[in-house]
């Protein structure tokens, strides 16, 4: 027989998860990928990136790299009885994941201290583009808004040049690898009092306390850093430079390592010079520097100075492409692409495990579910079969084309109350005469016009009427297949 497979680290601990798109998927895949038992709660549509980004066979590659390891449940929370499934996921869960902004989850009807009356030892996750407090709380969040206004953008590029964005949405990776980290914190804490609590990380604080030495320098001296492209702001030599046939990134971050990059190129008496011998004197006279060194090595080809360089002990490599950087042996060895087979689509391609852990390590233990894929399963565990969730797709529509799937999913909408108004929705749910405020496709809230003054007015008074307004949504980045997304994350 084969040998079992070992546990993770987090094996036993079981995750609701109400998020959407990129900043709370990404936080909850790293606590799945520990072992985690994570219930990805969707609406009817499902999550957005399900229909976004690059695909094969009608699968969004984007979507299956970031829910991998999970289940999923349909759950339409404007339904009372899809809200009362949810309260007993609550009450079994360790943890709850959220990526509304701030104020929607209590105004879909769990508030903190209903959560805490549910279930006292539930560590609840928030994240967010600029934390639940501070005159920006109730602002949607994007990740290129938070990369602009931390002060990143105007960091980078040439002096003189436009202020320049990371590629890779950072902002919602950042929010969500601090969210999983806290709630690791919460979940350790827990062992000691017994009772949960509340963690959040938030985009724009998430991108300022990760610039590194940028801000203990402006700190220091009141300057902002000068924009130096690929060179170091405070570090010479330092940064790309050309050779024979491409540019090769060099880092010698100490005065040692400085002497032996230049004795490489057998420069060393440089350092004799007054204008370059020591730190301050290299920065200031940086351009002179880099031409003495370039001239050098602009000799031979990139690959033999990468060899030569790393021989010698300095930090040396090549400037990669994508398709370089997953080619190259190192990350093979590392397993970063991992082959996912996905029922239906074939063989996912995706990014590995990061994290490596001897004894529980990280392991794909399930692909990306279908939406509403578990939903019986995890209605059995919470031992009430009579409840049926809102919808879900059978096994069968996955062999449906992606246009047809969207088409049946929107028609499973159109129950109840609920009405299509002008070009998006606005969903209200009648109880008791009233109209309560209630989810359209990804955890945006919206009101009918008296449940504004009314349902929604009486529950959350002047300010959540501010809060939560016709048309406005939860919060963050939404795909632009997605017009008014819900959800933290972009891309």
């Amino acid at each position: 027989m084969p040998a079992a497979e070992p546990p993770g680290a987090l094996d036993g601990i079981r995750v609701v998860d109400l998020t959407r798109v990129l900043s709370g998927p990404f936080c909850t895949m790293l606590l799945a990928d520990l072992g985690a038992d994570v219930i990805k709660v969707e609406s009817p549509k499902g999550d957005p990136t399900r229909v976004t980004g690059a695909g094969r066979e009608g699968l969004s590659w984007y979507f299956a790299a970031f829910n991998r390891n999970k289940r999923s449940i349909v759950l339409d929370l404007e339904r009372a009885a899809d809200r009362d499934v949810l309260a007993r996921l609550v009450v079994r869960a360790d943890v709850l994941v959220e990526n509304f902004r701030p104020g929607v989850l209590a105004a879909i009807g769990f508030p903190p201290e209903r959560l805490e009356a549910l279930n006292p030892r539930l560590v609840t996750c928030s994240i967010n583009g600029f934390g639940s407090t501070g005159p920006y709380a109730d602002r949607p969040a994007f990740d290129f808004i938070a990369q602009a206004m931390s002060g990143f953008m105007a960091s980078n590029g040439l002096e003189g040049g436009p202020p320049l964005r990371a590629a890779a949405p950072i902002t919602d990776l950042l929010a969500g690898l601090y969210a999983a980290l806290a709630t690791l914190a919460a979940l350790r804490a827990r062992e000691a009092t017994g009772r949960g609590q509340r963690v959040e990380a938030a985009m724009l604080p998430s991108m300022v306390a990760t610039l590194g030495y940028l801000v203990p320098e402006f700190l220091a001296t009141g300057r902002p850093p000068p924009r130096t492209g690929n060179d170091h702001p405070i570090l010479a030599p330092y940064g790309l430079f050309a050779t024979a046939d491409r540019p090769i990134a060099v880092a010698p971050a100490s005065e040692a390592i400085v002497r032996r990059f230049l004795a490489a190129l057998g420069l060393e008496a440089l350092l004799a010079e007054p204008r370059f011998a020591g730190n301050a004197e290299r920065v200031a006279h940086r351009a002179e520097l880099r031409a003495r060194i370039e001239a050098v090595l602009e000799a031979a080809p990139a690959a033999e100075w990468i060899a030569r360089l790393n021989a010698a002990g300095v930090p040396c490599g090549p400037v990669n492409g994508l398709a370089e950087a997953l080619a190259d042996p190192q990350l093979a060895a590392q397993e970063m692409v991992i082959d996912m087979p996905q029922p239906g689509h074939g063989v996912v391609r995706s990014t590995g495990f990061p994290m490596k852990l001897r004894a529980t390590p990280c392991r794909l233990r399930r692909p990306a579910p279908r939406l509403g894929e578990h939903g019986s399963e995890i209605l059995a565990e919470l031992g009430d079969r009579a409840v049926e969730p809102a919808g879900a797709d059978p096994p069968a529509a996955e062999q449906e084309g992606r246009g047809a799937r969207i088409a049946r999913l929107e028609v499973q909408l159109e129950h109840g109350e609920r009405h299509a108004r002008e070009a998006g929705e606005l969903a209200v749910h009648r109880q008791g005469g009233e109209q309560a405020p209630v989810l359209d496709q990804g955890g945006e809230v919206r009101v009918g016009e008296e449940s504004a003054e009314r349902g929604l007015g009486d529950a959350l008074g002047a300010a959540g009427r501010d809060r939560i307004q016709p048309g406005r949504d939860a919060g963050g980045d939404a795909p632009p297949a997605q017009p008014g997304g819900p959800c933290i994350g972009e891309r």
